[in-house]
């Protein structure tokens, strides 16, 4: 995975009281990761006894002595139910804690039901371009009242990292070689929906993107075909779990890492200010 810079990590980013919050899909809840501490969520908070030698050091309890988390996501979970169900059982914090929130969501909206059932809002799977026009404007309005609604519940001020939906496919587009039906409006959705996660991240100051989908390109089920133009001679490893839709141990270090190289980029300047 991507390097994480350690001089970041060298000093504490804050005293206060700070809270980090999973949010989402299974992702963020762990689903798959052997053991479960080698979750991207769980390996954020702290190193695991078997931590990659390049990585020791490097997490969120490391530069922030004050730490508690506090993990929602649900594995299946859609965005609807992100909103209606999940971000609910969120407190309001004290106007003395720091929010971190962390959130994977729109995943489940596009894969399921894989096609074993009509398309549908929050399962579209095989759904034309024209269906899911409606579904992709009402996500852009959920994520922005889920953002709206997160930042109600940190009042002494909070940053939300948004990871955006990763392609198992490699840019191809052929879900039918994992032995799913074929869909072939499926990029363009995908393509939609991150369009709609980067441009809630650029559009609030509170928002930050994690780029998944660019970093996870070439390790999908294509990983091995040196002629398609994501292949990675350096490392043609495949990072996602059996079921396609969640990421195997690799993919979870990788996620970790995106995560914390963002939050080192933002955090200690923005606690800085409200320390």
């Amino acid at each position: 995975g991507p390097e994480v810079p350690r001089a970041a990590f060298r000093s504490s980013w804050s005293d206060r009281p700070v809270l980090l919050v999973g949010l989402g899909d299974s992702i963020t809840a762990g689903f798959g990761a052997a053991p479960p501490a080698l979750s991207y969520f769980n390996r954020l908070v702290k190193n695991p006894p078997d931590e990659f030698p390049e990585m020791r050091g490097l997490c969120l309890s490391a530069v922030l002595p004050r730490l508690e988390a506090l993990n929602l996501a649900r594995s299946g979970s859609n965005s609807i139910e992100n909103l209606e169900i999940l971000l609910p059982k969120l407190p309001v914090q004290s106007p003395d804690v720091f929010g971190i929130v962390v959130m994977t969501t729109g995943g489940n909206d596009i894969i399921h039901y894989y096609g074993r059932t009509p398309p549908r809002e929050g399962a579209m799977y095989g759904a034309t371009f024209e269906q899911a026009k409606p579904w992709i404007a009402n996500f852009r309005g959920r994520l922005l009242q889920t953002i709206a609604e997160i930042k109600k519940r940190f009042p002494g001020g909070c940053a939300l990292f948004i990871g955006n939906i990763y392609d198992p496919t490699d840019g191809v587009g052929d879900p039918s070689h994992a032995g799913l039906p074929d869909w072939p409006d499926g990029l363009r959705i995908l393509d939609a929906y991150n369009r709609i996660i980067a441009d809630c991240a650029e559009a609030d100051p509170d928002v930050h993107l994690v780029d998944i989908r660019s970093t996870f390109l070439g390790h999908g089920i294509h990983c091995r075909q040196f002629w398609r133009p994501f292949y990675r001679p350096d490392d043609p490893h495949y990072w996602f779990a059996s079921n396609l839709e969640d990421p195997n141990n690799r993919g979870y270090d990788v996620i970790r890492r995106l995560f914390l190289i963002e939050m080192a980029s933002v955090l200690p300047a923005r606690l800085a200010k409200t320390d």
